[in-house]
């Protein structure tokens, strides 16, 4: 489509032409699920010439674009502003010329815009304390960030999750900031890295492999990294030290929940695990037993750890997260515990001038405010019961 097309669809439309816009035929979209293009720059789509096309360009740009969105839908020389929300396909005579003009989102909905700002903060008139941040000194931050994102899902709070992934957004964009001065990787490496390693441990999805349930795929994945892991080692010079195992993919700084589940859960994948859930309840009992015979600290130390590790393995054959369960119940009992202590403070006492017994009766009438016991509930139960 040359300028003086886009020129006249834009007198049609009775709208300046934009100093910048993206410019693609609608079939592009044919197969996608996301639009391939930034929401902050404007975009015309061109031979729009079904109502099919146009209900899946319609589908595509509803994964980014509000439903209240305007579009303008250009049939020869007639124009129609819509809803993108409102927009019905089957009301409208298609031609191959129809075309669709997507205005731009606000300011700052991409992520090459906020690319822009954050290397701006980092620029020679940005922030003084963005310019003075390192990989090493943003490692706290990533952290705290982290778990905030985790605090905000546990919650069940859209508006929270929504702040703190941007929030965790920003450390990965400043840290590839940080690595494009330093001659170290871009963005686009990053994302290049993610993108090629999804397509390659995804070969029932990309590829012609066939899969027939979850857990085919995830042996799969397994042999996949196994294989990777192999290819990297022969690459490198002194591949010898660094062959690396099935678990040493694993974060050491991982939560220690999250790092047993894993593990678990990795060496699962190749056939290491209770053929049946009573090996895995027996094991409980085993460790309890363990725990009640322990001499001194060291020994209760170790087997208290073996009976983590075993009530973590009965959660992953539950199919429950252990570090959300107990996460959850750490909640619980805060929440609890606040009520007992409202308790005692609409009674003018002090818990510490408490009998277990007042207090136990708070506690009870707390449980009994239609709370549903958690798995975590189990950990704390097992180690009394050990002790």
């Amino acid at each position: 489509m040359d300028l003086t097309l886009v020129a006249s669809i834009f007198k049609i439309l009775r709208l300046d032409p934009p100093s910048k816009l993206t410019l693609l035929e609608a079939r592009t979209l044919s197969s996608a699920h996301v639009p391939p293009f930034p929401p902050d720059m404007p975009a015309l789509l061109t031979g729009v010439d079904s109502r099919e096309l146009a209900l899946q360009v319609k589908n595509v740009l509803l994964a980014v674009y509000p439903r209240e969105h305007q579009m303008y839908l250009v049939e020869g020389q007639m124009s129609k502003v819509e809803r993108l929300g409102d927009f019905q396909p089957s009301t409208f005579n298609l031609q191959p010329a129809t075309c669709i003009y997507i205005p731009a989102l606000a300011v700052g909905t991409s992520l090459e815009s906020f690319a822009e700002i954050v290397a701006h903060l980092r620029a020679p008139d940005g922030c003084p304390w963005d310019k003075e941040q390192t990989h090493d000194t943003l490692r706290t931050h990533l952290l705290e960030e982290s778990y905030e994102a985790l605090s905000a899902m546990d919650s069940g709070d859209a508006e929270s999750m929504r702040e703190e992934f941007g929030d965790l957004l920003l450390q990965i964009i400043l840290n590839a900031q940080i690595a494009h001065e330093s001659d170290e990787f871009l963005l686009t490496d990053i994302i290049k890295s993610i993108y090629d390693k999804i397509v390659r441990r995804h070969p029932h999805v990309f590829g012609d492999v066939k899969m027939d349930d979850v857990n085919g795929v995830l042996q799969n994945w397994e042999k996949l990294k196994e294989d990777e892991r192999k290819k990297l080692a022969l690459s490198n010079a002194d591949w010898k030290k660094e062959d690396k195992g099935l678990l040493d993919g694993v974060p050491m700084a991982l939560p220690a929940l999250i790092q047993a589940q894993e593990y678990q859960d990795r060496a699962a994948r190749v056939g290491f695990d209770w053929p049946e859930i009573e090996g895995v309840l027996e094991k409980i009992r085993e460790e309890i037993e363990e725990v009640k015979k322990s001499e001194n600290p060291e020994e209760l130390s170790a087997e208290l750890g073996d009976l983590f590790f075993a009530l973590v393995n009965l959660a992953r054959w539950k199919k429950v997260d252990a570090e959300s369960a107990l996460r959850g119940t750490n909640m619980k009992f805060k929440k609890r515990f606040a009520h007992v202590e409202q308790g005692a403070k609409k009674q003018g006492r002090n818990l510490s001038d408490m009998t277990l017994e007042e207090m136990d009766a708070f506690w009870d009438s707390a449980k009994g405010k239609g709370e549903v016991a958690a798995f975590g509930d189990l950990f704390g139960c097992v180690v009394v019961l050990a002790i």
